[in-house]
């Protein structure tokens, strides 16, 4: 199996939370996520290729202006697009764009995975590999007290009711900056995980996910404070 690595970007048309979320201006760049994202991905030194799958015509715009061999353009069907769209649909959809190799799923709501974290999670998954696991996925750890309706699922209240959170053993919160897989695992799994994914941990603010309009304002805010790099 070949080590190219295929980073796999889905951006659609429109936004039910975030008007034009993806390409609205961010900051000090006019095309806003698209263009931090494009950019990190055509910067990383372990991406061989870069699939933009997209229906906005206003990205593909913007995406063909620039000049990388790297990124591949591919118009999405609109049937592909709507809020209805499973990520079952999407994952048979990046298993049909990239022929071989490793599929590193990655969007654009995540600014702050830049090109160099993408290169330490490339590193991080085929260590991954090697000591057993099939796929990566990224998360922030929880040290904290999680509850469900009923009772704690982080800690055991009848040994101790309160315990200092440091010793809470850690859950992890699945934060979508990165998947990272064989192309395989797509076709036998129908899945862009394995059944032995590695976590790979971020840092919370490397991991912040734009999902709601107060995060578009905080990211900005944490851009403009130039408390993470893009």
């Amino acid at each position: 199996m070949t080590n190219k690595i295929t980073a796999f970007l889905p951006c659609r048309k429109g936004s039910q939370r975030v008007p034009k979320k993806n390409i609205k201006p961010f900051s000090n760049f006019p095309f806003g996520l698209i263009e931090i994202k494009l950019k990190q991905l055509i910067a990383a030194h372990r991406i061989d290729e870069i699939v933009l799958s997209t229906n906005d015509e206003e990205i593909l715009s913007y995406a063909e202006t620039l000049t990388s061999n790297k990124l591949k353009i591919h118009v999405r069907d609109d049937a592909l697009c709507t809020s209805e769209t499973s990520t079952d649909d999407l994952v048979a959809h990046a298993d049909s764009l990239v022929d071989e190799g490793h599929i590193l799923w990655t969007h654009v709501t995540s600014p702050f995975v830049n090109q160099n974290v993408y290169d330490s999670l490339v590193i991080s998954y085929l260590n991954a590999l090697k000591s057993g696991h099939d796929s990566l996925m990224t998360a922030n750890e929880i040290h904290g007290f999680i509850w469900n309706q009923d009772e704690p699922i982080s800690y055991d209240r009848t040994k101790e009711k309160w315990p200092r959170t440091q010793t809470i053993t850690p859950l992890y919160e699945l934060n979508s900056a990165a998947f990272i897989a064989p192309k395989e695992i797509y076709q036998a799994n129908k899945d862009r995980i394995g059944d032995q994914p590695y976590i790979h941990v971020l840092d919370r603010i490397v991991g912040f996910d734009i999902d709601w309009v107060e995060d578009f304002v905080i990211a900005e805010s944490i851009t403009q404070n130039k408390l993470a790099q893009l």
